[in-house]
């Protein structure tokens, strides 16, 4: 591992990765131990790290520097994880891994409202990190795998590119998450039939998930909000009482 003299960021520092090709990462915790066992373990997997020890900091970084994906703690001096999440949601749909107190359901739930992709708590083992890494990496980059596979959806006024990860509703470009368009894609896919909450973990979720897991329910109304869908009215994505959710199928509505 390579160290590179400190940034001219406040609060940063960058290590290297094998590779110039290697997945960029920027790692905000104002614990600069953690942070430097995080980087000991995932440089040694090919990934180039970047770290920020403030949420000023990591907002600077996120806008000025490409990056494939984010780990964002939650408790931070000053700006506070919460807030970095919402800024960087402002101008990207960056995966967003968030570090969470164990035990802490109101940390999740409040991260993933925001726009985290998935949360881990800190009591994590490293190869789960790299697992939970690596399975929104690639779902932010998930292609059809060949030639003759589906390439758009069309539901309704719902239009989803399945090639550059894009989705527009009434021809307004929407502004999705990488969980988000995966979650768009399989009720779309189902159109008009029932999705169950095990199904959706299922189909969107690169790891085990717990039998209790509730952040479908999350994405699922972040994803509402941005379709501008009434739950009490819904025109898109209807919930069926202990079923399930289901995108409703315009053409035969009923």
């Amino acid at each position: 591992m390579a160290l590179i003299p400190e940034s001219s960021e406040t609060g940063s520092i960058i290590l290297n990765g094998t590779s110039s090709a290697a997945p960029r990462l920027l790692v905000v915790d104002d614990d600069i131990k953690f942070c430097r066992l995080i980087c000991d373990y995932l440089t040694r997997y090919g990934f180039e790290v970047t770290l920020a020890h403030e949420g000023e900091a990591a907002i600077r970084l996120s806008s000025s520097n490409t990056f494939d994906a984010v780990i964002l703690d939650v408790m931070l001096p000053g700006i506070d994880g919460y807030e970095v999440l919402r800024k960087v949601r402002d101008t990207s749909d960056i995966p967003v891994l968030m570090l969470t107190a164990l035990g802490d359901e109101t940390d999740r739930i409040v991260g993933l409202e925001i726009g985290a992709d998935d949360y881990l708590p800190k009591t994590f083992s490293p190869r789960e990190l790299l697992a939970r890494l690596r399975a929104v990496l690639r779902r932010s980059t998930r292609t059809p795998q060949s030639n003759n596979a589906e390439v758009e959806i069309n539901a309704g006024s719902i239009r989803i590119n399945l090639l550059n990860r894009s989705a527009t509703n009434k021809n307004e470009l929407l502004n999705l998450t990488p969980v988000e368009f995966d979650l768009l894609v399989v009720l779309a896919q189902a159109r008009g039939r029932i999705k169950t909450r095990e199904q959706l973990l299922d189909e969107i979720r690169d790891r085990n998930y717990d039998t209790n897991d509730r952040s479908i329910d999350v994405h699922i109304s972040a994803l509402r909000r941005k379709l501008h869908d009434d739950p009490k009215s819904p025109k898109y994505i209807r919930t069926v009482r202990s079923a399930g959710y289901m995108l409703i199928n315009q053409e035969h509505p009923g």
